[in-house]
């Protein structure tokens, strides 16, 4: 089975393939439309062969069609046709329901994606469970806010990163997860981690996007 993964994030849209090694960039911001995120795509992937689309969307995602349009990109995904505009069999996913997916051992699982916003879902028994966490209220913003690029910033690598433990902490309370992954590009700036937390990497994304396909309905064999 070939299958294309594709990861949109604020900064850049990543595409892998489960049959090549290589991992390909395309760059990303409120420029980027679906539509002009289908051309780059195919443009960036015409040499690789794939049967099947996974996409890791940065925002809610509810039976597999996308609620809200992403705050750090352009408009008009909300009722986007991917299938038709790629011509292949495509699911969709939040990003980070997709890492958490990939990253998953068993257990509980709680993700937290620290990027351009801050991504969260939980893996229950293999299940993803998406959370939107991000906007809910933290100090005087929301959790995004210190969390988040912008929380970076404002205040700086060492209040960001306290502020990050806290979160996490009061996560890992409400969940109470067997394993705590922490992903997303920023990630790396953290020194150190909460007990009971370990670092993700992008490659898991990806694993979610094979793993999403690991079923196929007869209708799309």
């Amino acid at each position: 089975m070939k299958i294309l993964v594709i990861d949109i994030g604020g900064t850049n849209v990543k595409v892998k393939a489960n049959n090549d090694q290589e991992r390909r960039k395309i760059p990303s911001g409120s420029f980027m439309n679906p539509e002009k995120m289908v051309s780059e795509v195919l443009e960036f992937t015409k040499d690789w062969e794939y049967d099947y689309i996974s996409i890791g969307y940065p925002g809610i995602i509810k039976k597999g069609k996308i609620m809200t349009e992403p705050k750090n990109l352009g408009q008009g995904w909300i009722g986007f046709d991917f299938d038709s505009a790629f011509g292949k069999h495509v699911k969709i996913m939040n990003d980070a329901s997709m890492q958490a997916l990939g990253s998953y051992r068993e257990g509980v699982l709680l993700f937290l994606g620290l990027g351009t916003g801050l991504g969260s879902a939980l893996v229950v028994d293999g299940s993803v469970v998406p959370m939107e966490l991000a906007h809910q209220e933290y100090k005087k913003g929301t959790f995004e806010d210190y969390a988040g690029l912008r929380g970076l910033e404002r205040m700086g690598q060492k209040k960001w990163q306290y502020h990050v433990k806290n979160i996490i902490s009061k996560f890992s309370d409400a969940f109470l997860p067997d394993d705590v992954v922490i992903g997303g590009g920023n990630s790396k700036l953290l020194t150190e981690l909460p007990q009971g937390c370990r670092f993700g990497n992008n490659n898991l994304a990806f694993q979610g996007g094979f793993r999403m396909w690991e079923y196929i309905p007869e209708n799309q064999g």
